[in-house]
């Protein structure tokens, strides 16, 4: 398969790594067809929609901030990254953490109930 992602151009992948959101994610239910991408320089991963190319999502492994993040069985917890001009106004948000099943191909995003996890995480801070 091959698609013309806004922001990386075309990419050329095999439809065995489309991953399947069943029910979307939040306020995206309609799109269920994603491609995960990593370059080996990059610090976030892009969660991009095959369906509609102009959206996609950035995203971190949650792991690599907090070791003790609720898991679920054989999904690998991510959060969405969003993006500012400024690095240490860039946060995360750890409420509604999208799980992926890279074995399954399959994704789902589920809001956690508990006040640990801000929607608004600073990723970077100053030293």
């Amino acid at each position: 398969m091959k698609v013309k992602f806004d922001h990386i151009g075309e990419v050329e992948f095999d439809d065995d790594l489309v991953l399947t959101f069943e029910n979307g994610l939040i306020g995206f239910e309609y799109l269920k067809k994603f491609v995960l991408i990593k370059a080996d320089d990059d610090l976030f991963f892009w969660l991009n929609s095959v369906e509609k190319p102009e959206f996609c999502f950035p995203l971190i492994g949650v792991r690599v901030i907090d070791e003790n993040y609720p898991m679920e069985e054989n999904y690998e917890p991510f959060a969405v990254v969003i993006l500012n001009k400024d690095p240490l106004k860039i946060t995360i948000n750890l409420t509604a953490p999208i799980y992926i099943n890279q074995d399954s191909k399959t994704g789902y995003q589920k809001i956690l109930d508990n006040e640990k996890y801000p929607v608004d995480y600073k990723l970077f801070v100053e030293s």
